[in-house]
């Protein structure tokens, strides 16, 4: 391969990771919040994002929390649409960690129910961009984004008898007891140990 064709893919490849990397944080610090909501609410940039080495799902979900509470205020459609996604894909964790190619079906399965013309588009580009076969729930099979359950955390080998959360809600802990003996500490917000 010639060094010029090197040179443009790995500039093309610092490109993908800085549009990936830091987009949505500087589309928010400057103002431009319209662009904002458009990248998040933008299929291609999800899977990007999601499938670049990089960054993952972890990274694409912090992403949604990045507007303050007076720009939230002043946009609440926006942002309502803004953490169903965010909901979806914090449930979808645990799937797309291991399989990234269920990404269409984890979004038709928790969002088909909101009927926003955003969320409607969103799930159309998702469809027609899909490259393999994929299940296209018919009905909201899956839980649905923005209920009570806030994730799935995935580690233990035996079944969980206990659970609890501590005082400032950022850490769980779960144990198997008689099972397999082991108690974990788990980050809610990444769903790591």
């Amino acid at each position: 391969m010639p060094a010029t064709n090197k040179k443009s893919l790995s500039d093309k490849s610092y490109s993908q990771k800085a549009y990936l990397g830091k987009f949505p944080y500087n589309l928010v610090n400057s103002g431009n919040l319209t662009k904002y909501f458009q990248t998040l609410t933008d299929y291609q940039f999800i899977s990007n994002k999601i499938n670049h080495p990089d960054f993952g799902i972890q990274a694409l979900i912090e992403d949604y929390d990045l507007l303050d509470d007076t720009q939230t205020a002043t946009h609440p459609d926006q942002t309502k649409t803004l953490k169903y996604i965010q909901s979806a894909l914090r449930l979808s964790a645990h799937i797309l960690t291991q399989d990234k190619q269920q990404l269409v079906s984890q979004l038709w399965g928790r969002l088909q129910t909101i009927k926003t013309p955003a969320m409607q588009t969103l799930l159309t580009q998702a469809q027609k961009t899909q490259p393999h076969p994929w299940l296209r729930p018919l009905t909201p099979s899956l839980t649905q984004a923005g209920g009570r359950l806030l994730r799935t955390l995935s580690g233990h080998s035996h079944l969980v008898n206990t659970v609890a959360v501590t005082a400032d809600g950022k850490r769980v802990i779960s144990g198997s007891g008689s099972m397999d003996n082991t108690v974990k500490v788990w980050n809610l917000e990444t769903g790591k140990q």
